[in-house]
């Protein structure tokens, strides 16, 4: 099966269960969505663009700033609508039904690592941004960890046979500078947090791991992940999600001819 058919199937199945595990995960009792927003500048401007929006999280934090969810999974979509998101369009992120230009903001929660392939994404951003627009996007990273995190990574990683890992991984490290470059975005900002999703009961452990994007687990891989996430419920335990905020600029109108390529992280 290919990434694009199990991300379909994914969110048939499940819908909402990105925003179960980070709508529960918290720093200092705020949750990625809210740090997420605490980097759009423009935010009282508007009009704003939720790139991949899901079952519509952030919606509510966005409402009266001229909001609009776009999604490619009819599933999530009909869930956020349930939960009174809106207005939303179902679209492909690399083609978007959307005037050039007319947003002053795009946010992106926990999709550039899936969301394929990641140029046409960015460019197709790209061009829905106004001059001197902002992309804000949330997305998975290794750290900060801290006490015993480690280990009950370790344990889970150990379970499934395998490391938690996207298709665009390769392009979301050292090499994303030049790739928001060369779509036409300027880097302004990156920040790293962990949040804890915690486990007090085998409920909340299948919700952690039926959120994971594991395609091709065999199911004795995932029977011995339930096992070691249970475990970690019944010790009270609590699970990191390190996350980090990529926050960039399109480029002004007046902006003409080739520019220094912008290297580093």
């Amino acid at each position: 099966m290919g990434w694009q058919r199990y991300l379909d199937d994914f969110h048939t199945h499940s819908p909402g269960i990105t925003e179960s595990v980070l709508s529960r995960a918290t720093h200092e009792g705020r949750t990625p969505y809210d740090w997420l927003l605490d980097g759009v500048p423009q935010l009282e401007r508007g009009p704003v663009l939720d790139l991949a929006c899901g079952s519509g999280p952030l919606s509510r934090r966005l409402s009266g700033h001229g909001y609009l969810g776009v999604d490619g999974s009819a599933e999530e979509l009909a869930l956020a609508a349930a939960r009174g998101a809106g207005p939303l369009v179902r679209a492909d992120a690399t083609r978007l039904p959307l005037v050039p230009g007319s947003f002053r903001v795009v946010v992106c929660s926990m999709s550039l690592q899936i969301l394929t392939p990641l140029p046409e994404v960015l460019r197709e951003t790209v061009r829905v941004l106004a001059p001197n627009g902002c992309l804000v996007a949330l997305v998975p990273d290794s750290g900060p960890l801290r006490g015993l995190d480690a280990l009950w990574l370790t344990g889970l990683l150990t379970a499934l046979g395998r490391t938690l890992t996207y298709p665009n991984d390769p392009l979301l490290g050292p090499r994303l500078s030049q790739l928001l470059h060369d779509a036409g975005l300027r880097p302004a900002e990156n920040r790293r947090r962990r949040f804890a999703y915690r486990m007090r009961s085998a409920a909340d452990a299948e919700v952690f791991l039926d959120s994971l994007y594991l395609p091709c687990l065999l199911p004795w891989r995932r029977r011995a992940a339930r096992r070691w996430l249970h475990a970690a419920a019944r010790a009270q335990g609590s699970s990191a999600r390190p996350v980090r905020t990529r926050s960039s600029r399109s480029r002004p109108a007046c902006s003409i001819g080739p520019t220094e390529p912008i290297s580093g992280r």
